[in-house]
């Protein structure tokens, strides 16, 4: 079975196309939200995060993220050392997933595929791209957010430039119409290649 990493910058649009492929029978594993919930239920990375961010990065028992995403992008120490603690356990949970699956291929989102190095167990990736002022709005839409803290974020991921070089698709997200379009290309060239 094809394991096809989808990545792409914050605001790129990575949920819409996931959930594209997903209407087409494909299992997807969104490790941001797989990571959230390890965070919230590991009784070792709840021990493991307090003693690294201190005791505020929980609060009556729940993951505090604001208070984390305040430290850890605006230091590149503290996020590395985060991941550090949260990215094996993630990739431990994603096999189990996967072994569970019966299909051609499985698609496995993640925001910082390239940066941590996941990219090295996918047999194919995907990047989804947005202009970066589309981008920016989005996310400050979505999170009810400003534009510095986007840019903190952004700082900390590779330049779209940079993905697409080391991607063998990219699907543009523009116009969810023709993002479609593009996510049913993608998918046949897949199982192309998965046969």
């Amino acid at each position: 079975m094809m394991v096809v990493g989808l990545t792409g910058g914050i605001g790129s649009g990575k949920t819409t196309v996931a959930k594209a492929f997903k209407a087409l029978g494909v299992p997807v594993y969104i490790a941001d939200i797989e990571a959230k919930k390890l965070m919230q239920r590991s009784k070792v990375i709840k021990r493991q995060l307090k003693a690294l961010l201190g005791e505020a990065a929980y609060v009556d028992d729940k993951l505090n993220k604001p208070y984390i995403a305040n430290i850890i992008f605006n230091d590149k120490d503290y996020l590395e050392k985060m991941n550090s603690i949260v990215h094996p356990k993630v990739a431990r949970h994603f096999n189990k997933w996967v072994a569970k699956q019966n299909t051609q291929y499985v698609i496995k989102e993640v925001a910082i595929l390239f940066e941590n190095g996941g990219y090295k167990t996918c047999d194919a990736i995907i990047t989804v791209t947005a202009p970066k002022a589309i981008r920016i709005e989005r996310v400050m839409k979505r999170d009810n957010t400003s534009k510095e803290k986007i840019e903190a974020i952004m700082k900390n991921q590779w330049t779209d430039r940079k993905k697409v070089e080391a991607s063998d698709f990219v699907i543009v997200n523009n116009h969810l119409n023709d993002t479609l379009l593009q996510v049913k290309k993608v998918h046949q060239k897949i199982l192309q290649n998965a046969r």
